[in-house]
């Protein structure tokens, strides 16, 4: 997937992995991957995302959540969808049996 040291602690960076684009970030102690939207509005959060501390903060309309479980924090209404990772040799692999995507509600702001 990616070298481990291609992405710096507390930020995040997207690959495409065959057509499926996926979000890595480096949260200290390891690696996760998620979806490369918020879960809110379909803002891209290599963009728009904020992580620091283990939190990531979509800076749109400010929802935050457990970079490490997902769970949703402060205003959030969904939690983080999140591939397993593994490092390995200095890679960073992620699993991806199918795509995670996000159900968007229209009345959404």
């Amino acid at each position: 997937m990616c070298a481990t040291d291609a992405v710096a602690e507390d930020s995040m960076k997207r690959f495409d992995v065959e057509g499926i684009a996926i979000l890595v970030a480096n949260v200290g102690d390891g690696f996760r991957a998620y979806p490369p939207v918020c879960p809110h509005m379909e803002e891209f959060l290599e963009n728009s995302g904020i992580c620091a501390g283990g939190v990531l903060t979509c800076d749109r309309h400010l929802w935050q959540w457990d970079m490490k479980t997902g769970e949703p924090q402060g205003p959030a209404e969904k939690p983080l969808l999140m591939y397993d990772t593994k490092e390995e040799d200095g890679q960073v692999m992620v699993l991806i049996e199918q795509e995670l995507e996000y159900e968007f509600d229209d009345d959404d702001d």
